[in-house]
């Protein structure tokens, strides 16, 4: 079970992964996948989420002459989660809605503990603050090589942003950080092969999810 006390009654979803990786693509056809089987879906992404969480996604993301610390870069995330969470999100589960959201605390450990050294164990305090411990019900973690991903985004030239243009180095710490948190967390975490075609990872995604509802209404209908 994930580490939060008592969760909404809908079900949050997050979708991670490295740059590149193809994850906001798989996030608008999994909302509409998840539309077509009768759920009521919102689909919202970090940063961001909200007026003033987007504000603090362009200051993370964009370029600068002004070197950003690891801790200002973790700090800026939190405060817009911490907006995203109480305006967007758990309304939206409370009202028994599926959330889908591009990116999470997940991301955190990741990029700001594996990627920047950040202690781990810090994070992980900060992050429960800043969420009320509120954990995803499932976790989709899109893997590709770090090579292939950064060909992907850096092929899109003026749409690459601060984070892509980091050293390859820092992007394969990222990619070993999301695979230690799905050894920790097998239960929630799900790694999905993204190096395919667009439709082979949707064919993988579709499968994954139907999975998991049918363990989840098992799980329920038994606590019942």
């Amino acid at each position: 079970m994930p580490r939060a006390s008592r969760q909404p009654s809908g079900i949050f979803i997050t979708l991670e992964g490295g740059e590149g990786s193809g994850k906001t693509t798989q996030a608008r056809r999994l909302c509409a996948y998840l539309a077509a089987q009768g759920l009521s879906v919102l689909r919202t992404r970090e940063p961001g989420g909200t007026l003033l969480a987007e504000r603090v996604r362009n200051v993370l993301l964009n370029h600068s002459k002004e070197t950003v610390a690891p801790e200002t870069e973790a700090l800026l995330i939190l405060a817009a989660r911490r907006q995203h969470v109480d305006h967007v999100i758990k309304p939206a589960l409370a009202q028994g809605k599926t959330v889908v959201c591009d990116r999470f605390s997940d991301s955190t450990m990741a990029y700001q503990g594996y990627g920047r050294g950040l202690d781990l164990r810090t994070l992980r305090t900060m992050n429960d603050w800043a969420t009320g411990k509120l954990v995803p019900h499932l976790t989709l973690v899109f893997d590709v090589p770090v090579s292939v991903g950064l060909r992907r985004r850096r092929g899109q030239g003026s749409t690459q942003n601060r984070l892509d243009r980091e050293a390859e180095r820092f992007h394969k710490k990222v990619r070993a950080g999301f695979h230690a948190l799905a050894k920790k967390e097998p239960r929630r975490i799900m790694m999905i092969d993204a190096s395919s075609s667009l439709e082979s990872v949707e064919r993988k995604v579709d499968h994954c999810i139907t999975n998991w509802f049918k363990s989840h209404r098992s799980q329920t209908s038994h606590r019942r």
